[in-house]
C-alpha cells in the first residue's frame, strides 16, 4: 500500500519538513531503508545514519530536529519511537484486513458461536459451545476447546491451544505454540511413595490488551481461576502456574517461572530467567532484575530486587562488593593463619 508523508503526518498529528507527496510503500530501520521506505529516529545514538539513509520519509522528536541537510522527507513527532509503533499496528491490520472467513479443512462445531468477520485457518479445532467475538483471526492449527470465550479482534496464531472454559478478551495477541489452561501441577504424596493427581477444575482468565509470547504455558487453576489482567505482557518461554493472578500492565520477559497461587502487583517489570516461588505476593511498582530468584513476598511498592535469592537493590550492591572480594580474602585469611602460627611458634 501507498501513502503519502502528509497522509501518515495527519494520522500522526505530526509535521512535515520537506515534500509533503513524498510517498512510501514499506517501513525499514534507518541504517538499511531503501527509497520508498519510511523509517524512524529515536534513540540519538543513530543520528548519523539520518543523513546517510536512503529512506523516503523518517519520522523524529520535535526536540532532535538535524542541524545538517537531510535527504528525506521527516515527519516531526512528539514520540517517534511511540509514533513508529502506531504505524506498525495499523500496516500489521492492514495485512489481517483481507483474512475473513472458514479455510477448508478447519472443524467448528455446529454449537460454536462466531462473530462477524472471523477468520478460521485449515486445521484448526472449534469445540462445542466455544464463543469467537468479531474480526477474531484465528490462524491454522489452532485448538479452541469447549466453551470458550474469546472477544473481538483477538488473534491467535498457528499452533496455539486454549483448553475448555478458559476466557480470552479483546485484543489479544497470543503467539504460536502457546498453551493456555492447561493443568497445573497439582499431586498429593501418599505414604507409599507415590503422588495422587488433584484434577485442575478451574480455568484461565486472560483480560483484555494481553499479548503472549510463543511457547508460553498457562495452567488452568484448582479452583477459581489463574487471572492475567488487562494490558499485561508476556515474553516467550514463560510458565505461569495455577491460580497465579497477575496485575494489569505487568511485563514479564523470556524464561521466566511463575509458581501457584504467587499474586503479581500490576505495573512490575520482570526480568528474564526471574523466579517466583509459590503463594507469595509481590507488590505494585516492583522491578525484578534477571535471573532472580523471589522467595518470598515483597510488600513495599517500587521496590526493585536482584539476586537469588533475591533482595532489595541496594543491599545487593553492599553485598556485591564484599562477594566479588571473596577470593581476596581467602588468600588475606590464609596469610593471617600463617602468621598466627609462626607467632606461636615463637611464643
Amino acid at each position: 500500500m501507498e501513502y503519502t508523508a502528509k497522509s501518515i503526518a495527519d494520522l500522526l498529528s505530526g509535521q512535515v519538513i520537506g515534500n509533503p507527496n513524498e510517498k512510501v510503500i514499506t517501513i525499514s530501520k534507518i541504517q538499511e531503508a531503501k527509497s520508498g521506505s519510511l523509517s524512524f529516529l529515536a534513540n540519538p545514538a543513530y543520528e548519523n545514519y539520518l543523513y546517510s539513509t536512503s529512506a523516503s520519509v523518517v519520522l523524529i522528536n520535535k526536540d532532535s530536529v538535524p542541524d545538517k541537510k537531510v535527504t528525506p522527507t521527516l515527519i516531526v513527532v512528539d514520540d517517534a519511537y511511540k509514533a513508529f509503533a502506531i504505524l506498525v499496528d495499523i500496516y500489521q491490520k492492514l495485512r489481517n484486513i483481507d483474512r475473513v472467513g472458514i479455510e477448508e479443512i478447519a472443524f467448528v462445531s455446529k454449537s460454536a458461536i462466531l462473530g462477524n468477520e472471523v477468520f478460521i485457518g485449515s486445521f484448526s479445532y472449534v469445540a462445542t459451545n466455544a464463543s469467537i467475538g468479531d474480526k477474531v483471526k484465528i490462524y491454522p492449527q489452532v485448538y479452541i476447546g469447549e466453551n470458550v470465550q474469546i472477544g473481538d479482534n483477538t488473534i491467535i496464531y498457528p499452533g496455539v491451544k486454549i483448553y475448555q472454559d478458559c476466557i480470552i478478551g479483546k485484543n489479544c495477541i497470543i503467539h504460536s505454540g502457546t498453551v493456555i489452561g492447561g493443568d497445573g501441577f497439582g499431586f498429593a504424596p501418599q505414604k507409599d511413595g507415590t503422588f495422587l493427581k488433584i484434577h485442575q477444575i478451574g480455568n484461565v482468565i486472560i483480560e483484555d490488551d494481553v499479548e503472549i509470547g510463543s511457547n508460553a504455558s498457562i495452567d488452568r487453576a484448582t479452583l477459581g481461576a489463574t487471572v492475567i489482567k488487562k494490558g499485561v505482557k508476556l515474553d516467550n518461554l514463560i510458565q505461569i502456574a495455577h491460580n497465579v493472578e497477575i496485575g494489569e500492565n505487568t511485563v514479564i520477559a523470556a524464561q521466566t517461572g511463575v509458581a501457584g497461587s504467587t499474586k503479581i502487583g500490576k505495573n512490575c517489570l520482570i526480568g528474564g530467567q526471574a523466579g517466583f516461588v509459590g503463594h507469595v505476593k509481590i507488590a505494585n511498582n516492583t522491578n525484578v532484575g534477571a535471573q532472580a530468584g523471589v522467595v518470598k513476598a515483597v510488600t513495599k511498592e517500587k521496590t526493585t530486587l536482584l539476586g537469588s535469592p533475591a533482595f532489595e537493590l541496594s543491599k545487593f550492591h553492599r553485598s556485591y562488593s564484599v562477594f566479588k572480594n571473596l577470593p581476596d580474602f581467602r588468600n588475606d585469611i590464609i596469610e593471617l593463619k600463617n602468621e598466627l602460627e609462626k607467632l606461636k611458634q615463637k611464643l
